[in-house]
């Protein structure tokens, strides 16, 4: 696994998320579509590298979009991010990965995540508003889209990640 090519493209993408996508997405939905870049590569992280690595890279890349973006609290998206890359890593070593099971685990983790954020929210009287219509409004679209880019980065991020494997028949060439 290419550990240090992944964290510096998690940077890049964090920037992307914080200063690109709020030009992209329309003003009407700014508040309902909030794609987390960097939560879609800590679930490829869990799949391809498992869940310790993915754990640290959650926390880590959580607490920075808790400091730079999502504001009320230092923690929610850190604890959410680090816990379901955790879980995700250790789903992913339990049963072989697939396309199938990684859009499973892209469906759930973004639903899980952002319903961490609202009860977190809850639990501390930030936000009064009620969870169904937090799903219907936020929940339900923003893992929507999450799973639409995640489809369109599967195959390079892949390739990228997972290193090939040499044949039977063939020598090392080192």
């Amino acid at each position: 696994m290419r550990i240090n090519w992944v964290i510096l493209c998690a940077l890049v993408l964090l920037v992307i998320e914080n200063a690109v996508v709020p030009w992209i997405i329309p003003s009407a939905w700014s508040e309902r579509l909030l794609p987390h870049l960097c939560f879609i590569v800590t679930l490829f992280v869990a799949t391809f590298a498992g869940r310790h690595p993915a754990f640290l890279f959650g926390l880590g890349f959580g607490l920075l979009q808790d400091l730079l973006s999502y504001g009320h609290l230092i923690g929610p998206y850190g604890f959410g991010m680090g816990l379901i890359g955790y879980l995700a890593g250790l789903a992913s070593e339990r049963k072989s990965t697939t396309i199938g099971f990684f859009i499973g685990t892209v469906i759930i983790s973004g639903l899980l995540l952002d319903s961490i954020i609202y009860f977190i929210y809850k639990l501390f009287l930030i936000t009064d508003l009620q969870y169904t219509y937090v799903f219907y409004w936020q929940v339900a679209p923003t893992a929507l889209l999450q799973l639409l880019i995640a489809l369109l980065m599967y195959v390079p991020v892949r390739r990228f990640l997972v290193k090939p494997s040499l044949a039977s028949g063939e020598e090392n060439p080192e």
